[in-house]
């Protein structure tokens, strides 16, 4: 039976295109082709209209919102599309539950959704059923890669060998080891703060103390720690989290924070708890 009418034929195509990280989207070269390529697909198919969103390339993993995805539910729900294209389908939701928002969606309003393979009509319940085990095998992989690499994550902290970023004063080397910073001026400023607490006993005073002498601090900058350092006037946060960082002790540690997950206006929000009670 050929699924595809006049009626989808008369509608657009969309091609949604996607990546879950910048990484992907910078060393994943040969997907991408395959990934726009869909277009052509489309176009063979019968349509004369195809429109490609990939405002979520290198973003649908971040946890923020993706603008492509919603650009193309709308677009669904206001009867313009006639099928969605991906290179697989079920890569099309990041999770089960856009997945099956999306599903309904297109049940609903008659949108077929196409891959590399086949073509999928979600009001015939035998494509249904296969759509959705699709999305709850893909979600399984997802959650099976996560799992693996906090697994081996953990391992390596355990051994005290994994170093998510060098702190201010340190550098991080290609065999993944820390040492001292060579820049001179970065080493004695991490100095002067140590020494300035010693001496006049407290945070505060050291803070005190180096904002009226109008001392500068370096400030690391980078996700990842790259090595690279901004000078900012001293801030007591700033003091207080040099004085605080076990690694100018010579410790390895880990797990000092967690993140939290929570739901705000909809949206999934990410926040950095930190187990550490700070005193002044």
């Amino acid at each position: 039976m050929n699924k595809i009418t006049t009626d989808h034929l008369a509608r657009r195509a969309f091609v949604y295109v996607r990546e879950s990280s910048p990484r992907q989207v910078k060393h994943n070269l040969e997907s991408q082709p395959l990934l726009y390529a869909l277009a052509d697909r489309a176009r063979a198919l019968g349509w004369q209209e195809v429109e490609v969103i990939d405002e979520d390339l290198g973003s649908s993993a971040t946890g923020t919102r993706r603008s492509g995805f919603e650009q193309l539910l709308r677009a669904v729900c206001a009867g313009e599309v006639g099928a969605v294209f991906s290179i697989e389908a079920s890569r099309l939701a990041r999770n089960g539950r856009e997945w099956h928002t999306l599903l309904d969606f297109c049940a609903l309003v008659g949108v077929l959704l196409i891959d590399a393979d086949k073509v999928y009509d979600p009001r015939l319940i035998d494509d249904r059923l296969v759509l959705g085990l699709k999305g709850t095998i893909s979600e399984m992989e997802v959650a099976n890669f996560r799992e693996r690499g906090q697994a081996a994550a953990l391992a390596k902290a355990k051994r005290g060998e994994l170093i998510r970023r060098a702190s201010i004063g340190y550098v991080k080397t290609p065999d993944e080891r820390l040492e001292r910073d060579p820049d001179a001026r970065i080493r004695s400023a991490i100095e002067l703060v140590f020494r300035k607490f010693a001496e006049l006993g407290s945070v505060r005073q050291a803070y005190f103390w180096l904002d009226r002498e109008q001392i500068q601090l370096p400030i690391g900058l980078g996700a990842k720690g790259a090595h690279k350092a901004v000078w900012q006037p001293a801030r007591y946060h700033a003091v207080l989290s040099i004085l605080q960082n076990p690694v100018y002790a010579g410790a390895y540690v880990y797990g000092r924070s967690k993140t939290v997950a929570s739901l705000e206006d909809g949206q999934k929000r990410l926040r950095r708890l930190d187990h550490l009670r700070r005193e002044e």
